[in-house]
C-alpha cells in the first residue's frame, strides 16, 4: 500500500470510528508501528487528526460542539439520524444518554416544547440540553475523560445504576450482526453498559457505514439494542441482517 493509500486508510478509521490504535492499524494493513506513527505524525502536523498515546482521534469528535459543521464526518447523515430519533422522546421521560456528535445532533433536534428529564456525562452534549427551555438536566459526575470528553469512573457508575430510565440514547461506534455492538475505549464501555442495565428501551444511533464493523472491545449483544436508528430508509437491504436478529429500524 502507497503512503498516500495508507494515510487515507488510517482517516477513514479515524473519521469513521472518532479514535483508532496503532497496533490494530498496522496489523490491519500489514506494515509496522512505527510507519504508523509516522504516519499519524504527518496527519497532524497537517490538522487531519490529533495523535493521543497509542493512537490518535478525530478532531471533530476532540472537540464535538465546538467544531464548525463542515468538520464533523458525516454531518447530513448524523443530521437525519437526529430528525428521526426525537421522534422517540416523549413528555415525561426519563432519559440517559452518552455523548458524540450523533448525540449531539439529536440534542439540537430536539423540539423546544418537549418536557423531560435527561441525565448525561458529556460536556458537549449537555451545553446543547442547555438551549432547551424545558428540559430538566442532571449530570453524571466523576473523572472526566479528556479524549471522550464524558465523565467516567466507579462514582459514574453507581450514579447510573440508581437511574431506571424510559430511554437509554446509546451512540454507536461499530455494530455487527454476529459480534454485536462494539467500541474502543474500556471506560466508555463500562459506562455505556451500566447505562443500558438502567434503562427500560434502548435507542442505538449510527451512521451506516459503521453497520458490518467490528471495534475491539464487545460493548453488548445485538439482543440488548430495541431500535437502531441511521440515515437509511427502514427497508434498505443494508439492514436486513439487523433485522433477522430482531432489532427493530427507523
Amino acid at each position: 500500500m502507497l503512503k498516500k493509500e495508507r494515510q487515507a486508510y488510517i482517516l477513514q478509521k479515524v473519521n469513521l470510528h472518532n479514535k483508532i490504535l496503532s497496533g490494530a492499524i498496522s496489523e490491519e494493513i500489514c506494515v509496522s508501528q512505527d510507519t504508523i506513527r509516522r504516519d499519524l505524525e504527518e496527519l497532524q502536523q497537517l490538522g487531519k487528526l490529533i495523535k493521543v498515546h497509542g493512537g490518535a482521534m478525530s478532531p471533530s469528535f476532540h472537540y464535538q460542539n465546538w467544531s464548525s459543521p463542515e468538520e464533523i464526518y458525516a454531518i447530513g447523515a448524523k443530521k437525519e439520524i437526529g430528525r428521526k430519533a426525537v421522534h422517540l422522546i416523549e413528555d415525561g421521560m426519563v432519559v440517559i444518554t452518552t455523548g458524540g456528535t450523533t448525540v449531539i445532533e439529536l440534542a439540537k433536534a430536539l423540539p423546544p416544547g418537549l418536557k423531560a428529564t435527561f441525565f448525561c456525562g458529556s460536556v458537549p452534549a449537555i451545553c446543547e440540553y442547555m438551549q432547551h427551555p424545558n428540559i430538566e438536566i442532571i449530570v453524571i459526575g466523576d473523572k472526566l475523560s479528556k479524549n471522550s470528553r464524558i465523565t467516567v469512573g466507579h462514582q459514574a457508575i453507581e450514579q447510573i445504576k440508581s437511574i431506571r430510565a424510559d430511554l437509554c440514547i446509546l451512540g454507536i461506534n461499530a455494530i455487527h450482526p454476529e459480534f454485536g455492538v462494539s467500541d474502543n475505549d474500556w471506560d466508555v464501555v463500562i459506562l455505556k453498559k451500566a447505562m443500558i442495565e438502567s434503562s427500560r428501551k434502548v435507542i442505538g444511533l449510527t451512521i451506516s457505514e459503521k453497520i458490518n464493523t467490528i471495534q475491539p472491545i464487545q460493548l453488548c449483544p445485538l439482543s440488548e439494542i430495541d431500535i437502531l436508528v441511521t440515515e437509511r430508509a427502514p427497508f434498505d437491504p443494508m439492514l436486513n441482517e439487523l433485522k433477522l436478529k430482531g432489532i427493530r429500524t427507523i
